[in-house]
């Protein structure tokens, strides 16, 4: 029997599934709203929630990352009344088991019933181990459902696609991951793509004989012979040159390959992790990027949340590096003031982790004999851009140089560049607005990938305005027959 919390607005419905979920055997409770649905999940255990969509308190689906968050990280159904397919991605990028619209059935609700429950028993009994000495630094929950991830990753051999911004820490990850696998002993062979010479990328992947080519006065055994017993990490893999692409496919599917100039194949027993901060799904239409290739680089995927979305790891983040620049240079550690903290709370971070490890050094520096860091001690983009910031609490900001009228719209890193972080909410309203929630459009002109701009509007509360009903049209109640 599972314990099971139904949240949804609509009595008769609640009663009605409660009735059906009973003679399947399980239990469940009622909540009318988010407040008592995430009271409710926040002691007593459920193993899963059928969540509404629309209910009198807020958005079911913005709600759903604090369900999955609570204690027993219980399964999600999205209930909605209206098919929305943007919605459904959304839920499932977020998390859902699965999205049912209104009313449902006994048919289409069993089973997806069945199935989570049947998931989180096998789930509860195979534990993975948690990673140990992994280095990523964090208390957040976006950052331990990852560190989850990268746990589960690390108990199997399949290959691995770590998505996310510039600086978020997808190598540090992946090392997480090969030094928590059973091939820790064996290599970890780096090949960043996007530094790799187009002359010369096959031989520096595969190797070559002695003589194979102008300038190889001797044999070069290649990268992926290298990591045979370890782990391949493709750093950037969507720069790897398209020529390649098709090459490394078959390596991929018999781990074999020939080096240049030789005349027999050899064999590299590796195991594949891949890294890049664009979307390959974009790509794939555009000719850039490899479909069947996408399919076997992503048997598992991470996507690592950008700082800004990672607001109580700020303060923990930037201690860590102060800790350790202060211990590199043997002097006495520096403490951190209110307005430096706050400082780094109200930035955006667009170079996420990489940055603020930058933005310590610099403060360090600019220090000397201080005992504590100040906010002018930043770096001085970053003190602008809070500046900015500032006069967005009192005064009303002024309107950005680029007329969305003349179709002028900026990616969402010019707009970042530009120290106008404070209008990310106003950016998001708009670009929707102006596309008319046509979420391939809005992927273009943002240059944001599917993932991130679903995580953007769900973390500003943007979403689509809802359609009046018809004043004839009542929505179906129950409906469980």
């Amino acid at each position: 029997m599972a314990k099971i919390l139904i949240v949804d607005d609509d009595t008769m419905l609640v009663n009605a599934l409660g009735q059906v979920l009973a003679s399947m055997g399980h239990s469940t409770d009622g909540a009318a709203t988010l407040a008592e649905g995430l009271e409710m999940a926040r002691g007593n255990g459920y193993e899963l929630v059928i969540l509404d969509v629309r209910l009198p308190d807020g958005n079911g689906l913005e709600a759903l990352p604090r369900f999955r968050e609570g204690p027993g990280a219980p399964e999600v159904i999205i209930l909605t009344g209206v098919g929305d397919p943007d919605g459904a991605e959304l839920a499932i990028r977020s998390g859902a088991w699965s999205y049912i619209t209104k009313p449902p059935t006994m048919n289409n609700i069993r089973l997806p019933v069945e199935r989570a429950v049947e998931y989180r028993r096998n789930k509860d009994n195979n534990q993975h181990k948690p990673l140990v000495d992994h280095g990523v630094l964090g208390e957040s929950s976006a950052i331990r459902a990852c560190l989850r991830k990268a746990a589960q990753a690390a108990g199997c051999d399949a290959a691995v696609l770590i998505t996310g911004d510039t600086g978020t820490g997808k190598e540090l990850v992946a090392r997480a991951i090969h030094d928590n696998s059973h091939r820790k002993a064996g290599s970890f062979v780096v090949v960043d793509c996007a530094a790799l010479p187009e002359n010369l990328v096959e031989s520096m992947l595969f190797g070559h004989e002695k003589g194979s080519f102008t300038g190889a006065d001797r044999r070069s055994q290649g990268l992926v012979l290298q990591a045979d017993g370890g782990t391949l990490f493709l750093d950037e893999v969507g720069e790897l040159p398209l020529g390649m692409q098709r090459a490394f496919l078959r390596v991929l599917q018999d781990h074999r390959f020939r080096p240049v100039g030789g005349s027999r194949e050899v064999s590299s027993d590796f195991r594949l992790l891949a890294a890049t901060n664009k979307d390959l799904e974009q790509r794939v239409p555009q000719g850039l990027f490899r479909e069947d290739l996408l399919f076997r680089i992503r048997g598992l995927s991470i996507i690592l949340p950008p700082l800004v979305e990672r607001e109580d790891d700020v303060q923990l983040l930037a201690g860590h590096f102060l800790a350790r620049f202060c211990g590199s240079l043997g002097i006495v550690p520096k403490g951190m003031s209110k307005d430096f903290l706050d400082a780094l709370r109200r930035y955006g971070w667009p170079g996420n982790v990489r940055e603020l490890m930058g933005a310590m050094e610099h403060a360090l520096a600019s220090a000397e004999g201080e005992p504590n860091l100040l906010s002018r001690h930043l770096p001085t983009n970053i003190r602008v851009a809070v500046a900015r910031a500032g006069l967005g609490d009192v005064a009303q900001p002024q309107t950005p140089a680029w007329s969305i009228g003349r179709g002028e719209f900026p990616s969402l890193q010019d707009f970042r560049d530009s120290h106008l972080a404070d209008l990310e909410r106003f950016y998001l309203e708009e670009l929707m607005r102006t596309v008319g929630w046509k979420m391939a459009q809005a992927i273009d002109l943002s240059g944001l990938s599917r993932a991130r701009l679903y995580a953007l509007l769900k973390k500003y509360g943007v979403s689509r305005p809802r359609r009046p009903l018809n004043p004839g049209v009542r929505r179906a109640k129950g409906g469980l027959g």
